[in-house]
């Protein structure tokens, strides 16, 4: 049986306590883009709310907000507490694959099994709903205000801007979009890597510790952690590129090297990637150290990333 600290018989059960999270996230969401209007908005139009579950609605791990609800219980706070702050971070994750899809950008006809936004609808609508979908992660990041104190909330919405925006995920799909079929070196992908992936889940696991008014050691600490998490993330993502077949991955493979596409996979080899996740790996667990058992399930995160096969 699974207890709700995500244990089986004493074991960390991490595939139930994601999918336990990623229920309960999508179940917020679900309420968040209800059709009735809240204060201080006029109408909801049918479609746009339509685009705009589409989005968020259609399955994922939700693995970003798990990493915030379960960086927030490493010092103490209930899931319920920051459960806005992980549904703002889901929805601006949704937003940024919105825009994605779109044919200026990566011109995807599916997401998840399902027809992208704008192909359901169409590109103007697609625009629309990624818009209000970071937009209402700022509303939802207010609402954690009555259990988290309003210093930690004004924070919270700081670091998500900035973790979204010019100097983070968008200004790094920008240098991914600049440089995309140029000769670059490791440091620009590098770069690239730590704005366009790994500033939301830097966010993620910094999210809890600065909702749960944790030391600033332990907040850096898990900032590290996240960084490390989004590095381990893209390198994974770039070697199964290059090993996996399509029946693993449920994709097309090779896509990176056919576009003529820099990785550091493609620019240090296999084994180095291997060897350099290793050692992200290690980075990862020694950080989560001191905080003995009770960093067991975000141990088994960094695992999840890691040795993932699809």
């Amino acid at each position: 049986m699974t207890g709700n600290d995500g244990t089986i018989s004493g074991k960390v059960d991490f595939a139930g306590c994601l999918a336990g999270h990623a229920a309960a996230v999508a179940d917020f969401l679900d309420g968040a883009l209800g059709a009735t209007p809240v204060a201080g908005e006029t109408a909801r139009p049918d479609r746009l709310l339509s685009a705009m579950r589409h989005g968020v609605l259609n399955g994922g791990k939700r693995f970003r907000p798990f990493l915030v609800i379960e960086s927030a219980r490493l010092f103490g706070l209930s899931p319920t507490a920051v459960m806005p702050i992980a549904a703002a971070l889901e929805a601006v994750h949704c937003y940024s694959l919105v825009h994605d899809d779109l044919p200026a950008m990566d011109d995807d006809d599916l997401r998840r099994g399902q027809p992208t936004v704008h192909k359901a609808f169409d590109e103007a609508t697609a625009i629309l709903a990624g818009d209000s979908l970071l937009t209402i992660a700022f509303d939802l990041v207010a609402q954690a205000e009555p259990a988290v104190g309003p210093p930690a909330t004004c924070e919270l919405v700081r670091m998500l801007a900035r973790a979204s925006g010019i100097g983070g995920m968008a200004g790094g799909q920008m240098l991914d979009l600049q440089f995309e079929h140029g000769a670059v070196g490791p440091d620009v992908i590098e770069t690239i890597h730590a704005m366009k992936t790994a500033a939301l889940l830097r966010f993620a696991c910094e999210a809890g510790a600065v909702a749960a008014g944790a030391t600033g050691e332990d907040r850096s600490r898990l900032a590290r952690f996240g960084t490390i998490l989004g590095l381990a993330f893209q390198l994974a993502d770039d070697l199964l590129d290059v090993t996996a077949t399509g029946d693993q991955l449920g994709k097309a493979t090779g896509k990176d090297a056919g576009a003529g596409k820099q990785t550091l996979v493609a620019l240090n080899g296999v084994e180095w990637a291997r060897a350099r996740l290793d050692a992200l790996a290690t980075e990862a667990a020694g950080l989560l150290a001191p905080f003995g058992e009770r960093g067991a399930m975000l141990k088994a995160a960094a695992r999840f990333v890691i040795e993932r096969q699809n």
